[in-house]
């Protein structure tokens, strides 16, 4: 992982003002890397930091944040997909325990591939806010990778 890193926000509809406000709080250290939320998490995100940037509390985004489609339209599908090929280095999922959601399964393995690739992954606020204040945010790092060869090499 290089030093700035690329950071997945992602919330349910029920914790989309959750993300917002710990978005707000941590808006000068996620302004020095790459974000990438889902659909309307996305937008609503953008406003934030849009709204920090006029007040003078953060700088520019260092790109735009980049959008995906909407986590049951297949936003975490996409998101799934970078983490897989090396596009995302943590991920922050303000996940709603208390509401059924239509895309479970996609949840699931959204979250299963974060794990499967080693990336962080914080699914509330505590969890996010350890992940975003470790020193190790903002700096070069090189998680221990697993070795999947015994599974590729397997025979059927």
């Amino acid at each position: 992982m290089e030093k700035n890193k690329s950071i997945a926000l992602v919330a349910h509809d029920h914790r989309k003002k959750d993300l917002a406000e710990w978005v707000r709080w941590n808006v000068q250290i996620l302004c020095n890397h790459d974000l990438v939320c889902t659909g309307t998490t996305g937008r609503l995100i953008t406003e934030v930091i849009d709204e920090e940037v006029a007040k003078g509390h953060a700088k520019a985004l260092r790109q735009p944040i980049k959008l995906l489609r909407s986590g049951p339209l297949g936003g975490d599908q996409q998101l799934g997909a970078l983490i897989a090929e090396g596009g995302v280095d943590v991920l922050i999922f303000f996940w709603d325990p208390m509401q059924p959601q239509p895309h479970d399964v996609d949840v699931k393995a959204l979250l299963r591939i974060a794990v499967v690739y080693n990336i962080p992954v914080g699914c509330n606020r505590s969890t996010a806010d350890f992940v975003i204040s470790s020193p190790l945010i903002g700096q070069e790092y090189a998680p221990r990778g697993r070795d999947f060869s015994s599974y590729m090499d397997r025979e059927f």
